[in-house]
């Protein structure tokens, strides 16, 4: 297996950037080689680039968007304005196969690291799996039945929910709604929170450095449908 001159410099950049952060924490693949070539058999070589929403465009709007789309308040060491973020652009030959993502979120029992391969063309997720995960439900977190149901997944299925989640909480067409809590216990519902939590930030991200705010539609709606709801709530 190969790779350019662009992953070693980009990995350069992307260590300066956590080094550089005073409080916030990033989270990249511990063996990126190893751990990409199995997410992606086919992968001849992959680019690791260092991105962050203080070094973007009006940085500033997009933690606020961030905030915004997660809702509620964000943590100030894993979603600050300077959390640095590594993304993995996998390759076979010169082919896009796959965009790789990771973020940390703050569990009951402590950090859980929530890494998504995505697919680069639709944004959908191929994979669900997590680098690090201090929880006492771990196992039933990390079954494959239950990471299973991330699979095809999008932002806009997280969008939806939000809808579906005020106005038909059991509707077949909440995808997200639908995947069942695998945990037992109130520990463990807690980091089953932190998990959704988790993949929904990796997604929100992904779609502010990478895909171009193309789920940008599907939450102006979700906004939009939650407010008449609200405005009819009212009248009644």
């Amino acid at each position: 297996m190969t790779w350019g001159k662009t992953a070693v410099v980009s990995g350069m950049l992307a260590l300066v950037l956590v080094r550089s952060a005073s409080a916030a924490v990033g989270c990249t693949l511990s063996n990126p080689a190893q751990d990409l070539q199995a997410l992606f058999p086919r992968m001849t070589s992959y680019k690791e680039d260092a991105r962050g929403l203080a070094q973007e465009k009006e940085g500033k709007k997009l933690h606020q968007a961030l905030q915004e789309r997660l809702g509620g308040d964000l943590d100030p060491v894993y979603e600050a304005l300077d959390t640095p973020y590594t993304v993995y652009t996998v390759f076979q030959d010169k082919d896009v196969i796959g965009i790789v993502h990771g973020v940390n979120v703050a569990g009951k029992g402590g950090v859980i690291q929530v890494f998504l391969a995505t697919d680069p063309g639709t944004g959908e997720i191929l994979r669900l799996f997590f680098q690090r995960l201090d929880s006492p439900a771990a196992k039933a977190l990390r079954n494959k039945e239950f990471l299973a149901r991330f699979t095809g997944l999008t932002l806009a299925d997280f969008y939806r929910h939000d809808y579906y989640a005020v106005a038909e909480p059991a509707s077949e067409k909440d995808r997200v709604g639908r995947i069942a809590d695998p945990t037992t216990d109130e520990a463990g519902r807690q980091d089953f929170q932190a998990a959704l939590r988790g993949v929904r930030k990796n997604l929100i991200l992904l779609d502010l450095l990478v895909y171009g705010r193309r789920n940008e539609p599907y939450y102006e709606k979700a906004k939009e449908a939650l407010a008449k709801l609200k405005a009819g709530a009212k009248k009644e």
